[in-house]
C-alpha cells in the first residue's frame, strides 16, 4: 500500500498497485478484541467506496474495515481483458496478501457479494465470517421477455458491424433492451458486465463452511429474495435475514438495523466464542 492520498470522507484513502492495476483503498477502525479480525467490504457494480459508507462506518466504529475501489468502478484501473468474479476474487486475495492480512471476515453487497463466494470457495483459509447482502451469484429466472431483449441485442450488434449507419442502429437498440448498469458502463467494462451476468455461483456454495449471514431486501428487484432463500438452502451455516420493505440497498435503507446485525453477526458473536 502506498502511503496516504487523499482524504475521503474522514477517512484516508490510499494507493495499492497489484499486477500492474492501481485501486483507491480505504483502511479504517482498528482492532479492539484478540478475537477480531479485519472486515473488508466489496461493493456491487458500478459503486464505490462512498456507497458502502453505511456498511463501514458503524463496524469501524468497533474493528478494523478494509474498502477498495473494486478495478473498473470509482477511482481504481480497469481490469486490463474482461474480468469475471473469479477474476476480482483473485485480485481481492492478492490485494489482502498484500496488505499483510491473512484472514477477515467479508461483507459483499450486489456483485461484491459473488466475489466474497468466490474467495471463500477457492481461499478459504482466508475468511472467518461472511456477510452477503442482496447477493449476486445465481443466474435469473428468464422469460419470453428476456430472451427477446438479447435477441433484439444479436442483432443490433451484427447491425454494428456495417458501418457508421449500423452503429447508430445499435445505439439505438442498446438504449431501448439494455439495463443502465450496462449502459452507464465504460465500452471496456460492458464486456466484464456481459460475463458476470451470465455467472451461476450455485455449485460453489456448498463448499463454504463457514458462517454466512444473508441480509435481504423482502422487495429488492434486482436480486429477488427467491435468490437469498435458494442460497440459505445451499450454504452449509447459512442464515438468512429478511429486511421488511427494503429493496436491493437493504443496507442503506434500512441502517439502523443493518448496522446493529452485521456488529452482532461479526463482532460480537467472535468475541463471546473465543470466551
Amino acid at each position: 500500500m502506498s502511503d496516504g492520498a487523499s482524504a475521503t470522507s474522514g477517512r484516508t484513502a490510499s494507493r495499492a498497485e497489484i499486477d500492474g492495476i492501481s485501486v483507491r483503498v480505504v483502511r479504517t477502525g482498528a482492532a479492539r478484541d484478540p478475537a477480531d479480525l479485519p472486515v473488508v467490504v466489496l461493493h456491487g457494480w458500478g459503486a464505490h467506496i462512498e456507497a458502502v459508507a453505511p456498511i463501514v462506518a458503524p463496524l469501524a466504529e468497533q474493528t478494523e474495515v478494509l474498502a477498495l475501489d473494486l478495478p473498473g468502478f470509482g477511482e481504481s484501473d480497469d481490469p486490463p481483458e474482461p474480468w469475471g468474479s473469479e477474476d476480482y476474487a483473485r485480485f481481492v486475495a492478492a490485494l489482502l496478501d498484500r496488505a499483510g492480512i491473512e484472514r477477515c471476515h467479508l461483507v459483499g453487497h450486489s456483485r461484491g457479494g459473488a466475489v466474497a463466494i468466490c474467495l471463500a470457495a477457492r481461499r478459504p483459509e482466508m475468511v472467518g465470517r461472511m456477510v452477503l447482502v442482496d447477493s449476486a451469484g445465481l443466474r435469473p429466472k428468464r422469460g419470453m421477455r428476456y430472451r427477446l431483449r438479447v435477441a433484439m441485442a444479436k442483432l443490433g450488434r451484427l447491425l454494428g458491424l456495417l458501418g457508421p449507419p449500423g452503429r447508430r442502429l445499435q445505439e439505438r437498440i442498446r438504449g431501448r433492451v439494455a439495463s443502465t448498469d450496462y449502459l452507464e458502463a465504460s465500452e471496456e467494462m460492458r464486456a466484464t458486465f456481459r460475463r458476470v451476468i451470465a455467472e451461476d455461483l450455485s455449485g460453489l456454495l456448498p463448499a463454504i463452511d463457514k458462517p454466512c449471514l444473508l441480509v435481504w431486501g423482502e422487495r429488492d428487484e434486482d436480486t429477488p429474495l427467491w435468490m437469498g432463500r435458494r442460497m440459505e438452502e445451499l450454504l452449509p451455516d447459512g442464515a438468512l435475514v429478511v429486511v421488511d420493505g427494503a429493496g436491493h440497498y437493504s443496507y442503506a435503507d434500512q441502517p439502523a438495523l443493518f448496522a446493529r446485525t452485521a456488529r452482532h453477526f461479526l463482532v460480537e458473536q467472535p468475541r463471546q466464542v473465543s470466551r
